[in-house]
């Protein structure tokens, strides 16, 4: 069999592959410092005679795009965004330290920073605890007060700021950690208060994107078509019929 109907279908798993990436992308167009994913595709030659001219496409994953998001006010004391290549750490599921741009925190039950879905929001020194009956706030340095009933405002902690210099890993999880383990806090990391960082996935290019991956799949699905056309014929000929 020709071996056009193997490169054929490995292009088609191709554009399905990138048509994941794509479509995950364009769900998270709303979420709140998403970073989006990126794809390539490299040629691979097929090894074998008479078989130079032939590549297979395969799906690479490079990483994310670590463009800024837009930052949208919202006003409230307990959003911030991250400025410059600045990461907020929080602590993951898995009890290993992990790093996100999504700055929208509130106070649980037991009185402790955390983020939306419940993650505790790590500070210099660990967790960070907010006083009962206070009004917490977060400063452009990353430092958490409270204002206490009595008026007076007092220092509760500090959010961990890391720069990350090399590009970091994204998990199963949706968060981030350093490839050589924990990052360092940055004394001169900063954040914006009372805004967050929107997605930085672009809907426009992620729709072109995707329309040109579905004409790629149907270009390499009429490619398997022809080999299976020309294999029919190739065999009547040999048939003599």
């Amino acid at each position: 069999m020709d071996r056009m109907i193997y490169l054929s279908m490995a292009g088609a798993k191709m554009n399905m592959q990138r048509q994941d990436v794509l479509s995950n992308n364009l769900a998270n167009v709303s979420t709140t410092g998403f970073r989006a994913e990126m794809e390539a595709t490299r040629a691979v030659p097929v090894l074998g005679d008479g078989a130079s001219t032939r590549v297979y496409a395969l799906e690479t994953t490079v990483g994310y795009n670590d463009s800024t998001g837009p930052i949208n006010f919202t006003g409230r004391s307990l959003d911030v965004a991250a400025q410059g290549k600045t990461w907020m750490t929080v602590q993951g599921l898995d009890g290993t330290e992990a790093y996100t741009r999504f700055g929208s925190f509130t106070v649980n039950t037991e009185g402790n920073l955390v983020t939306q879905s419940g993650l505790p929001v790590m500070g210099d020194g660990g967790p960070i605890a907010i006083p009962a009956n206070s009004e917490p706030s977060i400063a452009a340095d990353g430092t958490v007060s409270a204002r206490l009933p009595n008026g007076k405002s007092t220092d509760v902690g500090k959010l961990k700021l890391v720069t990350a210099q090399d590009k970091l890993i994204r998990g199963e999880d949706g968060l981030f950690r350093g490839a050589d383990g924990e990052l360092p806090a940055d004394p001169n990391a900063r954040v914006q208060d009372g805004a967050l960082e929107g997605s930085n996935v672009n809907p426009i290019e992620t729709m072109v994107a995707m329309i040109a991956a579905a004409r790629q799949f149907e270009t390499q699905i009429k490619m398997m078509q022809t080999a299976e056309a020309n294999e029919k014929a190739a065999a009547q000929l040999l048939s003599g019929s």
